[in-house]
């Protein structure tokens, strides 16, 4: 069934068409919806990738092969398929997504390890060959689309389309980064989101390229979460075609690097806020902000315990600015803490100083901040100079309503 777009939904931006880059949708019918469920993306030869992959040992053979295949370092097409995971379908699965390399591979002319497949939705369930291989003839023929109908078609929960771009000017000429990304709901990054694609014009070679990916990854996609559960399918790739000409960048010292990778990093950023605000059910899009910490690491494992915590998330979507509940997720994350040195505050206003409650502490303000949609935790450890930042969104009982039904 079809869920009201989240109240924190942000606009499709302006995408333009990316050299090197053609996308095209079809419907396979993996589904019973009347829409477009499979994405083909066509790259200039010697394109570039670099990958991020789940760390959920159950995955899909659609990321074992794509974490073994991004290793080669070049790409000609990617194909998403929505609607199935293909994900615990043992032989059958994998049949599936190697079927699908090798149809793409022979139309292209291309190694199938330069063929890279995504898949997501029900887990359990092999993905029809027959449905994927018509998809795919389909998808072949038609007219290239813009990048909304391409974010559109990689949704399986979304409830908006979702894209970012961002430019830099690189060895004296503008490179343009646009990406797509779907994920509503099993969000707990763990070296990646959900779906994600970056595509770029730049000429960035392979290795560099994977270091600014897993690097942006880190400080992004791997610092939010909506309901503490990683997916079996979370992947996300880039792909530079270096059709913008630019010297390739090869390392930072490279001219334009440093322009490159804050652009990717906005990119990643921005991908990863999206999701968020398309959390299932959500209301509410939540910032919490550790420092103090003994390290940057285990500040952000500080901040995914408060982040993940059911308590603090049902009493954000309550606007109830219970601080105790942040206490207790602290307390459990395994991470140096010093109850005595702990300070929290909601919105910049500090409800608990160094262990205690502050006696003039007024709730206000922050019952007032608490009303709004984008909220504010800080927590302090008094420990050292460690900090991070991660995000969330609150927990409401559309949660239940949309997981309840999810495979009818």
């Amino acid at each position: 069934m079809a869920h009201p777009v989240s109240p924190l939904a942000r606009p499709f931006p302006a995408i333009p068409p990316i050299a090197g880059v053609t996308p095209r949708v079809a419907r396979a019918g993996y589904k019973d919806w009347g829409r477009c469920d499979l994405t083909y993306v066509e790259l200039a030869e010697g394109t570039a990738v670099a990958g991020v992959f789940t760390r959920n040992v159950c995955c899909s053979s659609e990321v074992e092969l794509g974490r073994q295949n991004v290793a080669q370092g070049h790409a000609r097409a990617l194909v998403v398929n929505a609607g199935n995971s293909n994900a615990f379908t043992g032989y059958r699965g994998r049949e599936a997504v190697e079927a699908i390399m090798a149809q793409v591979s022979a139309h292209l002319g291309c190694p199938p390890e330069q063929v890279f497949v995504s898949s997501t939705g029900v887990i359990g369930v092999p993905l029809p060959k027959d449905k994927a291989k018509a998809g795919i003839e389909a998808a072949l023929l038609a007219q290239p689309c813009d990048w909304e109908a391409a974010a559109n078609t990689i949704g399986t929960t979304d409830t908006f389309a979702k894209g970012a771009m961002a430019q830099a000017v690189v060895d004296g000429r503008t490179v343009t980064i646009g990406a797509i990304i779907k994920g509503s709901g099993m969000i707990a990054p763990d070296m990646a989101t959900m779906l994600g694609y970056i595509f770029t014009d730049a000429a960035v070679e392979p290795a560099f390229l994977q270091a600014l990916l897993s690097a942006a990854n880190q400080q992004t996609f791997s610092c939010i979460t909506v309901d503490s559960d990683t997916s079996t399918s979370d992947t996300v790739l880039a792909f530079a075609t270096g059709a913008a000409g630019n010297a390739p960048l090869v390392s930072f010292a490279s001219p334009g690097a440093d322009a490159f990778a804050a652009a990717l990093n906005d990119v990643c950023r921005q991908l990863s806020h999206l999701v968020v605000r398309d959390g299932e059910g959500a209301q509410k899009f939540i910032a919490v902000t550790v420092s103090g910490a003994v390290s940057d690491e285990s500040a952000r494992k500080v901040g995914l315990a408060i982040a993940n915590s059911p308590l603090v998330k049902t009493a954000i979507a309550g606007e109830d600015a219970n601080w105790g509940r942040v206490v207790m997720a602290v307390g459990k994350a395994g991470e140096p803490a010093d109850r005595d040195r702990l300070s929290i505050g909601f919105g910049g206003t500090w409800a608990a100083r160094d262990g205690q409650p502050l006696a003039d502490y007024d709730e206000a303000p922050v019952a007032a901040h608490l009303k709004g949609q984008d909220i504010s935790i800080e927590v302090d450890l008094g420990l050292g100079e460690g900090r991070a930042t991660v995000w969330t969104c609150d927990l409401t009982h559309d949660y239940i309503s949309i997981n309840a039904d999810y495979r009818s």
